[in-house]
């Protein structure tokens, strides 16, 4: 399966900054998958540990913080010796053993010729609550599978028309309707692997369906089982509140009365943070001003929470496959395609999207941030132009660059470029001139 995200592997394992790699992601996004596939492709050799099921790598690690007596100890009960840079070290389920993940200092200080990746089960939400040695690490997130990666195991020749596209003047009119299609199978399907590869193996919705829900439970499982002293039942609370918080009519923000009558910020925040850091909800902030830098004119009490993937939110909302694949409207469309284009601007950049809302209950839907110019994003889930408040910013503002996402093809009309949204990964290249 590709994966972007493999090329930042291959650039970590030969970089002169490299320090151990901590992989930051949420269930099932595919990062031991990665971790094993990388070891295989680019290593001569690997040792593989699993803290959740080996007791004698939890005791070498709970025994010492000396990384050579660590490694040859490794070596011994693998039965085979550690060779620095051909032989990688993998560290998975790492939350299980607090005492490796404070290793990864003497790692990087005294024996950072050996290659080092860690990842485990809502790591991001235990780096939050824990001490972990900052500074130490490089740091990697892993997301679900894009539009892009997603064509790559679905339609090979597409795939490759996808990667050809440079700028405006390599768009081919002749595909649209078959892009358009696959977009609307990934909102069927969405980007977890496990999905992807089922579509891929057997075309059997109801066998996705099955991944979904058994996914969804597992993450409410979680909350749980793995939430530390933040309220578990709050957690779910807001989880199960994403979907009607989007569907709400004019969704401006976040509302905490939508959750409970009488719930107040103080009690849901650290469950919203701890949905976040786990990398399973995305939080998008307001700006008071569309200026650079964006994230100096952050509303901190004003935003909208999205889930990490797109066929997920689907399910949860109870869309129809018909409805989504054959409907030119239906119920909860815009929502969809919204958290589509977050789902595929989220690997982007560093920078998490904002959002802009301004007079007379106008917003623009996303706010990114390039070099220190302001992109405003525009998304339709269908093919109407008839978007007032964007028209309004522009003229106001007069962007540089300003794009629409629609089902309609490729256009640049003036100001406004008009991206389909299959080509979302692609927004930067098609608003370009060439």
């Amino acid at each position: 399966m590709y994966r972007k995200v493999y090329n930042e592997l291959l650039a970590w394992k030969d970089s002169p900054r490299r320090k151990p790699l901590v992989l930051k992601g949420a269930r099932q996004v595919g990062k031991t998958w990665l971790t094993r596939e990388f070891a295989n492709e680019a290593y001569e050799d690997s040792i593989y540990i699993s803290f959740d099921r080996d007791a004698d790598a939890v005791k070498i690690f709970n025994d010492t913080k000396d990384p050579r007596q660590i490694l040859e100890r490794l070596g011994l009960i693998r039965g085979k010796t550690v060779l620095p840079e051909r032989t990688l070290i993998i560290l998975d389920e790492i939350q299980e053993c607090p005492n490796a993940l404070g290793s990864l200092k003497y790692f990087n200080e005294e024996a950072n010729e050996y290659h080092v990746i860690t990842a485990g089960s809502l790591l991001g939400a235990y780096l939050g609550a824990v001490s972990y040695p900052v500074g130490k690490v490089n740091l990697l997130n892993v997301y679900p599978l894009t539009f892009e990666e997603y064509l790559a195991a679905a339609d090979t020749g597409m795939y490759q028309y996808y990667r050809s596209i440079k700028s405006g003047a390599d768009y081919v009119s002749a595909f649209h309707g078959r892009m358009t299609e696959h977009y609307k199978k990934y909102l069927i399907i969405g980007g977890m692997p496990e999905c992807v590869q089922s579509w891929v193996n057997n075309a059997a919705p109801e066998e996705i369906d099955a991944i979904k829900e058994e996914m969804i439970s597992l993450y409410e499982n979680d909350f749980t089982k793995h939430s530390g002293k933040v309220n578990s039942g709050r957690i779910l609370q807001v989880f199960r509140s994403i979907v009607p918080q989007l569907a709400k009519e004019n969704n401006e923000k976040f509302m905490y009365a939508a959750i409970a009558k009488s719930a107040r910020a103080k009690d849901f925040e650290d469950a919203i943070e701890w949905l976040i850091s786990s990398g399973i909800a995305y939080r998008i902030l307001n700006v008071s001003k569309p200026e650079y830098p964006l994230r100096a004119y952050e509303m901190l009490n004003y935003f909208k929470l999205f889930l990490l993937d797109t066929g997920l939110i689907k399910h949860m909302a109870g869309l129809t496959n018909k409805s989504v694949l054959l409907a030119e409207a239906f119920q909860f469309k815009g929502q969809l395609a919204e958290n589509y284009v977050l789902e595929q601007l989220m690997p982007l950049s560093d920078q998490t999207p904002h959002f802009y809302s301004f007079a007379q209950e106008r917003e623009i839907d996303f706010m990114l941030q390039r070099g220190e110019s302001i992109v405003p994003l525009e998304v339709k889930s269908g093919g109407g132009k008839n978007a007032v408040s964007f028209k309004s910013y522009i003229a106001g503002h007069n962007p540089e660059t300003a794009i629409r996402i629609s089902t309609n093809e490729f256009l640049k009309n003036g100001a406004i470029t008009n991206v389909p949204l299959y080509f979302t990964g692609k927004l930067f290249e098609l608003a370009s001139e060439g």
